[in-house]
């Protein structure tokens, strides 16, 4: 997996690539939660994101808690089909505010 977080338009815009797995979601937690603890809206791109399995999800929903109690946003752009998939089984399609594109969340 690799990531890379830019700031844009006054968010945090955190891009993921590869596979979130138990192997690599630590790294992803770690910059989840780095970037909503700046205090800004996190948009987080899963657009090349082909596998996330149950703790890549777990990291996805601790980050949005957190950046939920601290009254930031935190949405999710371009979500990959096989990320949708694991996300609608979850029923956390529901759960997340999803945009199509980082213009879209922006303007979220």
């Amino acid at each position: 997996m690799k990531s890379e977080t830019r700031e844009e338009s006054g968010a945090l815009i955190i891009s993921f690539e590869g596979d979130i797995d138990l192997q690599s979601s630590p790294e992803a937690r770690k910059a989840l939660l780095e970037a909503v603890g700046k205090g800004m809206a996190v948009l987080v791109d899963l657009s090349a994101v082909d596998y996330i399995d149950s703790s890549g999800v777990a990291s996805l929903v601790e980050s949005f808690q957190k950046a939920k109690t601290e009254h930031h946003k935190f949405i999710l752009v371009s979500v990959s089909d096989s990320a949708r998939r694991v996300l609608e089984l979850a029923r956390l399609d529901k759960v997340f505010t999803i945009c199509g594109s980082i213009s879209d969340a922006l303007e979220a």
